[in-house]
């Protein structure tokens, strides 16, 4: 029995649940669900496996459920808890007070390194240096919200480094300044626009503090002396490399044909079933990920993690949940992978909001490539040509760029807005709720698309 072709749309039911409880429940039963995130998480998996396993049977079940986990999940939550472990292990000493011109550069140095380091990695090694110069003011939510538009996820637009999505066009054939080369005028409007609109929201939150009688003189030192600016921990900065060196090999190894084997056509390794395989590039990647943090928590001293306020808090957090949204979220890419190339779907300003809206809920990665392969199939004879066929220039600037920007809409939108939350929350800042952080987005980046649309995508 094909999955694909009888799988009802109500199976997406039990994804919607767990949407609905990360939404709610911390809304009405917060200390409950703080300590029953993962029983939530179970609930709502049985409720799709079970039904799914009477209907397609347990070798379907199994195959599904070890693809998603052990092929989507593991290299998923490997890479936030090494990159949280290692950028937990830099720490910016120093005074750094925060103003809105301080916070301006601040954001803009995240969104930089968002391309060169991941957005994953820009936001774990910014959002506390943030945080602290921050610590003197009432009025921090904005920030926090900020951040994660503009360093979780826009500023990840420019290479295939920046976001997981980006990096499957480029194993697809897209080259890999492509990125650089036609997404930059939409990256710099904007990184343009959300700055000057943070610069105006900070600025008057930062009069209001002022007025009130609050002061940054307490972070200034002892007897008020500012001290000098420096970095402790900063070898870490080699296990961030080293991290992204071994995310490069898992891409590239594949593409080597000293690895491939000719029987399968495959890069050796182990096949647990037909549809799972987990190639020599699959355990390098996890090598080094683990390599890395062994080494990050070995080599540095516990006073530099204790002065940045690390605790395992955030990552367990996300553990928890993410298993039961990739578990859930099973049903949702089957449909999507079986009826993404018949929904009509053929201009770049429809890719871009099919992509978007689809990658603010979804896993951005699965998205990409199906819109990405339904570009492919409409028979251009020009423009870039990739693995799936060749591609408008337009379209594929619109799939990129709604996959990248659009999962700053939703705190799962994209793997590191709900670290960023939960670290802020860590830190005592009373975040928007699921839907109070929706309020945020549809306020200030829908219109900001609606922009988009009519300047590129017309």
């Amino acid at each position: 029995m094909q999955v694909e072709e009888t799988l009802p749309v109500w199976s997406i039911i039990p994804f919607v649940g767990m949407l609905l409880s990360i939404a709610i429940f911390p809304l009405v039963k917060e200390k409950w669900w703080e300590g029953h995130q993962l029983h939530v998480a179970a609930f709502w998996s049985v409720v799709f496996l079970v039904p799914f396993c009477l209907g397609y049977g347990i070798e379907e079940t199994a195959v599904d459920l070890m693809e998603v986990i052990i092929l989507d999940y593991v290299p998923f939550i490997a890479l936030l808890f090494g990159l949280f472990v290692v950028a937990g292990g830099i720490n910016l000493r120093g005074t750094v007070v925060g103003t809105t011109k301080n916070n301006v550069v601040l954001l803009l140095i995240g969104t930089a390194l968002s391309s060169i380091i991941g957005t994953t990695g820009a936001a774990m090694l910014m959002i506390r240096p943030v945080i602290r110069a921050n610590a003197w003011r009432k009025n921090k939510v904005h920030l926090v919200v900020f951040f994660i538009f503009l360093v979780a996820n826009i500023g990840g637009c420019l290479t295939p480094l920046g976001d997981p999505p980006l990096f499957l066009g480029y194993l697809r054939g897209i080259p890999f300044f492509w990125t650089l080369e036609h997404l930059w005028p939409l990256f710099l409007v904007n990184v343009a626009v959300l700055t000057g609109v943070f610069a105006l929201v900070d600025h008057r939150f930062l009069k209001k503090e002022v007025r009130e009688g609050r002061s940054p003189a307490h972070i200034t030192g002892h007897d008020g002396v500012i001290v000098p600016i420096r970095i402790e921990g900063a070898h870490n900065f080699a296990f961030i490399a080293l991290i992204i060196a071994g995310v490069i090999l898992n891409g590239s190894l594949p593409q080597m044909e000293g690895l491939i084997d000719p029987g399968t056509g495959q890069i050796f390794g182990i096949s647990l079933h037909e549809g799972v395989h987990l190639g020599l590039n699959y355990f390098v990647q996890l090598a080094f990920i683990v390599v890395a943090t062994v080494l990050s928590l070995k080599t540095t001293k516990r006073q530099i993690r204790e002065h940045n306020g690390f605790e395992w808090g955030p990552i367990a957090e996300v553990a928890r949940l993410f298993i039961g949204i990739f578990i859930t979220m099973i049903p949702a890419l089957i449909l999507l992978r079986a009826h993404g190339g018949s929904l009509g779907i053929d201009t770049p300003l429809e890719f871009f909001w099919a992509t978007g809206s689809l990658s603010s809920f979804l896993d951005n990665s699965p998205t990409y490539v199906v819109f990405l392969t339904t570009a492919g199939s409409l028979g251009i004879a020009a423009d870039v040509f990739t693995s799936v066929g060749f591609v408008g220039t337009l379209d594929l600037i619109a799939i990129s760029a709604g996959a990248v920007f659009m999962g700053a809409m939703t705190y799962i939108g994209n793997a590191p807005n709900f670290m960023v939350k939960s670290i802020a929350e860590k830190s005592g800042i009373k975040m928007p709720s699921f839907f109070g952080y929706m309020a945020w987005s549809l306020a200030i980046l829908v219109p900001l698309f609606i922009v988009d649309s009519l300047i590129f995508f017309r």
